[in-house]
């Protein structure tokens, strides 16, 4: 299994390639089509063999570059609040927490997206997981909390693309963001905390040489290392340490 972030963050938008030999999907189509394009490009993956675009929620960060999927014609899969929300009911394709979608599904290198509902203040966000015939991929793009059922959905995977927001402290102490705003970003449809999206990891990794990657970084209230250390700390108490039990990188 292949996976690159291409694209994260809200300034620059979230796109995330992933795929087996036979079979590659998009999740997430946030920066401009033109952008996305050259990302893959550059990558020398090439625009015309993407099999499909799966959207976590309509904000634009995740969907400003869907024209870059009418250029390909490449269908967009996505909850049927999200795709409502984006004017795309009639021309998308709806995907549902109780099935998998399919893809090369007759041979070797088959790839099986499945959705979960996860929390944000959008029409009917999802998270995705990715399976192919050995590997499990785990998106989880934004959300303000993680509870049992995402947990479920994510359990065993091999990779985890996982949103890593904002520190609280930096957060609180931003002169910059009004009481709502933060209020909005603290509460559970909001953003995932370092400690939270570090919480949900350590319940998470088995120490089985599991790759993570922090994604969807506040560029006004984290900072890469305050984002490991608060991983890395909650991964160490389960006796878990950095390239030995795990891998982690931060996008």
């Amino acid at each position: 299994m292949n996976v690159k972030v291409l694209s994260t963050g809200s300034e620059k938008g979230s796109c995330i390639y992933i795929a087996t030999e036979g079979a590659s999907i998009l999740v997430d189509a946030g920066p401009s089509k033109t952008k996305i394009e050259k990302l893959l490009l550059e990558q020398n993956y090439d625009p015309t063999k993407i099999d499909a675009i799966f959207v976590s929620h309509e904000h634009g960060d995740h969907t400003d570059g869907l024209g870059f999927a009418d250029k390909f014609k490449i269908p967009v899969y996505a909850s049927e609040g999200t795709l409502k929300a984006i004017g795309r009911l009639d021309s998308g394709r709806v995907v549902k927490t109780n099935g998998f979608t399919g893809f090369a599904s007759f041979n070797q290198s088959y790839m099986n997206v499945k959705p979960f509902n996860i929390s944000h203040d959008a029409m009917e966000p999802f998270g995705y997981t990715i399976h192919s015939a050995d590997k499990k991929v785990s998106v989880l793009m934004d959300t303000g909390c993680v509870n049992e059922e995402m947990l479920t959905a994510m359990e065993h995977s091999d990779i985890y693309v996982f949103e890593c927001n904002h520190d609280i402290s930096m957060l609180h102490g931003n002169p910059k963001y009004h009481d709502g705003l933060k209020y909005r970003i603290l509460s559970d449809i909001g953003h995932m905390s370092n400690d939270a999206a570090a919480e949900a990891l350590s319940k998470l990794v088995n120490g089985r040489g599991e790759q993570i990657y922090l994604t969807h970084m506040s560029q006004n209230n984290n900072t890469a290392a305050l984002a490991e250390k608060a991983v890395k700390l909650a991964l160490f108490d389960k006796g878990f340490v950095k390239n030995k039990h795990y891998k982690l990188e931060v996008i």
